[in-house]
């Protein structure tokens, strides 16, 4: 009897229907997307024979929506019913997601379709992200942020943890076929939609999409906590993508590392991201939200510095330690992000200030991941593949360590923040 109710005590508190469906939908989803993160840069460079540049190339297709759609995003969210718009998302991915698989069996496939396919995935997963934050907050109550945000952070972590291993065997044995399940998994999330209670209502401000969208920059800029995450975030993102672009190059072809070793050690590797999600939480409540973002953000960076013990050591065991401090790090910033911008805006301007958050942040990324392929590809020459991308990797990673520059005076304001209130009470009832 004692033994029950002291596992019922340490059940996680449920934070409402609407979040748990929202929670499942997107738990399928993202293991579908590890599988066709791993299986398209591997089918290029099995299948395709593509080099270092156009792996590169198509990893900028992944992130293209971000310049050229995020601008107006928030925007459009916001005008839109966000539940619907979200639902339509996955429904375009779905397509965009099983026309790869078609085409390789048509023998039409090539780089350019691949590039095509990816950057539709592309557009309509920047809108469907601005919905994604929009969603948290209209369904979880305000003091259970935190835990939503963790949950949905661990639920990544799963799904980096089975996804690669997963995406190895279907690919090992389906082929190009293996694609199917992530086309599959956006339908799952697209009926979780379908039967969640309505939320998040149109925002119809005044002004133009022009005004709108210049305030979701101004908004960001203006606050000093949000800009110091903007500045913060646009320099990790000059660097970290130079690193997972040429990742699986290195692996390959540099160290020879087979299919299902590679799957391998990134399923082992996501058990640190897995760890990461579930003790951000108690991290963040002893450090607070922007101490913790900072120094993860530096050891991020830093932790990556370990993939260049390959070849002294084995390789599979290198990328799997390796990625694994990578992916504890980082699932401590996304846990601590999100929280620490939504504290700073009214739930009017959510939208269109996660619009302007991704656009400036992740506006780089594309450039960074052409970078990469670009880099390895001159480099291979003089230095040959192995060494030019553990060259050009490291070099990656320092860039992106600079990320706790401008993250390391946020805890302050945030501390000055919460001063602030009860000075105002103290000074008010003087």
């Amino acid at each position: 009897m004692r033994l029950r109710k002291a596992v019922k005590l340490r059940r996680p508190a449920s934070l409402g229907r609407g979040f748990t469906l929202f929670w499942g939908g997107q738990t399928v989803s993202l293991v579908g997307d590890k599988v066709t993160v791993f299986v398209v840069p591997t089918l290029m460079i099995f299948v395709l024979y593509a080099s270092a540049l156009q792996v590169g190339v198509v990893a900028m297709a992944q992130y293209l929506g971000i310049p050229l759609l995020g601008p107006v995003a928030g925007v459009l969210v916001d005008r839109w019913d966000k539940r619907w718009t979200m639902l339509g998302c996955d429904l375009v991915r779905l397509v965009a997601v099983a026309a790869i698989p078609l085409a390789y069996w048509l023998d039409v496939l090539s780089t350019p379709l691949l590039f095509a396919c990816v950057a539709v995935i592309s557009g309509a997963t920047i809108l469907f992200n601005v919905g994604y934050l929009v969603a948290v907050p209209a369904v979880v109550p305000e003091d259970g942020m935190v835990r939503a945000y963790s949950r949905l952070e661990g639920s990544g972590s799963v799904a980096e943890v089975a996804g690669p291993s997963i995406a190895a065997a279907l690919y090992s044995a389906f082929g190009v076929a293996a694609l199917l399940v992530d086309a599959a998994s956006y339908l799952v999330s697209a009926v979780c939609f379908r039967y969640m209670r309505p939320w998040g209502e149109r925002t119809v401000e005044e002004g133009s999409i022009r005004e709108r969208l210049t305030r979701g920059f101004r908004l960001n800029w203006a606050d000093p906590v949000l800009r110091r995450v903007v500045l913060a975030a646009v320099t990790l993102n000059s660097g970290g993508p130079i690193f997972v672009t040429v990742l699986p190059v290195l692996a390959y072809r540099g160290l020879g590392v087979p299919v299902g070793v590679f799957g391998a050690a990134m399923s082992v590797a996501a058990v640190g991201a897995l760890a990461g999600a579930l003790v951000a939480p108690r991290i963040s409540a002893r450090l607070g939200l922007g101490r913790t973002m900072a120094w993860s953000l530096l050891l991020h960076c830093l932790v990556g510095l370990g993939v260049l013990a390959a070849p002294a050591l084995p390789a599979g065991p290198v990328i799997a330690v390796t990625m694994g401090c990578y992916g504890f790090f980082m699932s401590c910033i996304n846990v601590c992000s999100a929280p620490t911008r939504q504290s700073r805006m009214s739930a009017r301007n959510q939208g269109v200030m996660h619009a302007a958050f991704r656009t400036v942040t992740w506006g780089v990324i594309p450039l960074a991941a052409l970078v990469g392929g670009l880099a390895v590809t001159l480099l291979t020459g003089p230095l040959g593949i192995l060494d030019a991308a553990r060259a050009v990797m490291a070099g990656g990673t320092l860039l992106a360590a600079c990320s706790f520059l401008p993250a390391v005076g946020i805890q302050p304001l945030l501390d000055d923040a919460a001063r602030e209130p009860a000075e105002q009470l103290a000074e008010s009832a003087s």
